[in-house]
């Protein structure tokens, strides 16, 4: 596996890999919040200014990516009242062909030593409540949880979880 800074051409690739990587919640989730999590995860907001967009390879092809948000930045577009003073996790995805190799870890760990070399003390991330398996591997690489910083994208219920890991 290469872990990489993503190229402007893989952009696209990168967007469609996520949509298909998070389709896996359109059927269960009311289409509100399928509309609003499809729009966050393919929207441009991962080109904002110092935005570390990162891509694990796998025999040359993206297996994965993550963006890493840099502190002070509106990496939810609105969505949280304040800006958070450290790193913040977005947008994982694997490649389905690529789920259980230790991918979508291996990306969060570059997230935290990218973060941690720029002297922070801390990264954070928000994820789906209903994302059992991301929820899972956030806690084994020992994320806790903020529920201060939690929101409702759709206004529906549903919550999208704050958790914060000390480096």
């Amino acid at each position: 596996m290469n872990i990489r800074d993503a190229l402007t051409e893989d952009l696209g690739f990168i967007r469609e890999q996520r949509v298909h990587a998070y389709s896996e919640y359109a059927g269960v989730l009311p289409s509100s919040h399928w509309r609003a999590l499809r729009q966050a995860i393919s929207s441009n907001a991962d080109a904002q200014p110092g935005v570390e967009l990162i891509v694990a390879e796998v025999d040359g092809h993206i297996a994965g990516s993550v963006a890493l948000f840099p502190a002070k930045s509106d990496a939810y577009e609105g969505m949280l009242e304040d800006t958070l003073d450290y790193p913040e996790i977005r947008m994982l995805a694997v490649g389905t062909d690529y789920r259980g190799q230790g991918i979508a870890s291996a990306l969060v760990t570059e997230c935290i030593n990218r973060s941690e070399a720029k002297g922070f003390r801390s990264v954070g991330l928000h994820t789906g409540e209903f994302m059992r398996g991301a929820l899972q591997l956030y806690e084994k690489l020992g994320f806790e949880r903020i529920p201060e910083f939690d929101f409702q994208p759709a206004d529906d219920g549903i919550t999208v979880k704050a958790f914060l890991r000390r480096i």
